[in-house]
């Protein structure tokens, strides 16, 4: 009888190893789970280009075709304020799966989309969908990262989302350009690759324990952890800056390329949002040498100058200037930004990693979205050339002022360096 006893504890082990669901291996999941949150912002970006075609399909104006693009962040902020920490409790894989089916659906609207009505649900939609992903998501791609590259997951983090912005904007100019049917091969192949994405996150191992707390982490909060409080809010004016010249350029630029500069191309639009979110993809790998806050301080004055050379370009209708203005501004556009994500979730425990994600986004999307909504509804009054050189006048400003308190945290931390020693 004693004899039995390993071979029953064996054949118990076994049974049970067999009725666990496989799952891919963390170096498997890692690239696919960064290959996600890129999709999930080559969405975001893809109806960019095609705003100028829905326009002239259905006759709205530039406050509507701006109020478009808007809601997309308001939906997004708000799912990310009611489920942003909600993948901490019941795991990131659930999470993770209702985001995209929501955003396959999000893609078969604007399909179907026959007017601004059914353009702007779909927005709606896609909004939600990324909201309910980008704290869930994020996080996972940070835990799914090799235990000595946590710090690698942390600038895939960055990157994805501005590298998606920039291959998702150009891509779908491309598609405007050369494709008959633009609009059912940029949304009929983005549907089937968050099917697909969903099929693949159901193999996906969890990284994070069920706990209590699920239905009060649906009431609507910001948190942030107490480690991470002071210098998220020293970085609040370079995700304030860097996020409102992302939506001054996802929701005008097409608009000035067509009234200001007189160019009405598929191509050119996509490249207005791919030179700067492409910039802002290859900037952390430039800075990253730089002990922080100098990629901050470095990512804010590239912004500013980028910002300077804009202004000129749109006083002398310069094609040329406003493209080296916008590279320049890309630099800071994700230098700075990935400089405090990279900063920020170290300063996190995994439980409270979703939250603090969450809490990024909010400030981000806010950033984002408002500014561009009221440029949209001032544009009829002022007009575009005039609303455009308001708002980046303002985000300069903003940018100068960021530039120069990461400056004095730099000499701070230098004075204090002598005494710690």
């Amino acid at each position: 009888m004693p004899s039995s006893c390993p071979e029953l504890a064996s054949a118990t082990a076994d049974l049970a190893a067999r009725s666990r669901p496989w799952r891919l291996p963390q170096r498997a999941a890692f690239p696919l789970l960064a290959a996600v949150l890129f999709a999930f912002f080559f969405a975001a970006a893809a109806p960019s280009p095609l705003f100028v075609v829905f326009q002239h399909a259905w006759h709205f104006s530039s406050s509507l075709l701006t109020v478009a693009f808007a809601v997309y962040a308001i939906a997004l902020l708000v799912s990310l304020l009611v489920a942003g920490s909600l993948s901490d409790h019941i795991g990131r894989r659930p999470v993770v799966l209702a985001a995209l089916a929501l955003q396959a659906v999000a893609m078969g609207l604007f399909l179907l989309a026959n007017g601004i009505g059914g353009l702007i649900v779909a927005r709606v939609v896609q909004g939600i969908a990324t909201g309910i992903a980008s704290g869930a998501l994020s996080a996972a791609v940070v835990e799914a990262a090799p235990a000595s590259r946590k710090r690698l997951g942390a600038l895939i983090t960055s990157v994805s989302p501005l590298a998606g912005l920039a291959v998702g904007a150009l891509l779908t100019g491309m598609a405007v350009k050369f494709s008959l049917q633009p609009v059912m091969l940029v949304f009929g192949v983005l549907a089937a690759v968050f099917a697909l994405g969903a099929a693949v996150v159901l193999w996906m191992p969890e990284t994070v324990t069920p706990r209590a707390g699920v239905l009060a982490s649906l009431v609507p909060r910001v948190s942030i952890p107490a480690k991470a409080r002071a210098e998220f809010a020293r970085g609040l004016p370079v995700f304030i800056v860097v996020w409102a010249l992302g939506g001054l350029y996802l929701s005008l630029a097409p608009s000035l390329m067509l009234y200001v500069f007189g160019i009405d191309n598929g191509v050119v639009n996509g490249l207005t949002v791919a030179v700067l979110s492409g910039m802002g993809a290859i900037a952390p790998t430039l800075l990253g040498r730089l002990a922080a806050p100098r990629p901050a301080i470095v990512g804010m004055a590239s912004i500013a100058l980028g910002l300077v050379l804009l202004l000129a370009s749109l006083a002398t209708r310069s094609l040329a200037l406003f493209f080296v203005g916008t590279a320049v501004a890309g630099i800071g556009f994700g230098g700075a930004f990935s400089a405090l994500v990279q900063t920020l979730a170290p300063m996190a425990q995994s439980h409270e990693r979703g939250e603090l994600f969450a809490a990024i986004f909010v400030v981000s999307y806010l950033a984002f979205s408002l500014p561009a909504m009221l440029a949209g509804f001032l544009v009829a009054s002022l007009g575009l050339l005039n609303t455009a050189e308001g708002y980046a006048a303002v985000l300069l400003l903003i940018a100068a002022f960021g530039t120069w308190s990461q400056w004095m945290v730099l000499r701070r931390r230098q004075r204090e360096l002598p005494m710690g020693e």
